[in-house]
Order: structure tokens, then sequence, then C-alpha cells
């Protein structure tokens, strides 16, 4: 009983402190002044987080850098980077990154 008490806890909190620190920047009448080379950087926050968290994944195995050029991932995504430099779209990126992924995956087993 009583650790279905902690998990509700930790739960509720949780959510409180998400709510809080995604509504800060509403709770003020005016606009926080800020730098503009703040305003600028912040404009760059979330594909900075994007990219620290899928860098990773392209290219470590179970902890592990990849030891092998026989990874789907690599051709996946030397494709898909081509593909967004080539036409700027996100759907078509994702599109051609995981025509390539899949296929070598599951076809090949890399």
């Amino acid at each position: 009983m009583d650790s279905w008490w902690l998990f509700a806890l930790n739960v509720l909190g949780l959510g409180a402190i998400t709510l809080f620190t995604r509504a800060f920047f509403m709770f003020p009448e005016r606009e926080v002044p800020m730098p503009h080379w703040l305003k600028r950087g912040l404009k760059y926050a979330p594909l900075a987080a994007l990219a620290a968290v899928i860098a990773p994944e392209l290219v470590i195995t179970q902890g592990a850098l990849i030891q092998t050029f026989l990874d789907a991932r690599l051709p996946a995504v030397l494709c898909a980077t081509g593909y967004y430099f080539w036409r700027r779209g996100i759907l078509g990126t994702i599109v051609v990154g995981m025509a390539v992924y899949l296929p070598l995956h599951i076809g090949l087993g890399w």
C-alpha cells in the first residue's frame, strides 16, 4: 500500500513540475527582457535537443560504437541527409530514410 502512495505522489509531483516549467513564460504580463543573442540562440534550442537525442542512436549499439559499416542506419542517414539538402522537406526526409532503412534492416538483416 505504501508503494502506491509513493507512485501517485511522484506522478503528481512530476506533473506539477512539468506544468510549472512549461507555463513559466506565460505568467508575466509583458515580455521578459532578454539580450538579442539569447533570443536568437533560443530559436535553435529545439534543434539542438533533437540532435542530442538522435545522434547517439545513429552511432551507438548496446552502449558501444558501431563496429561495422553493415548497419542499416548509416546508409539511411546518408540518403535522408542528401534528400533534405536537395529538397528541404522534412516529410520526404523521413520517408527516404525509412525507405532505405527498412529493406536493409528487415530484408538483409543489417
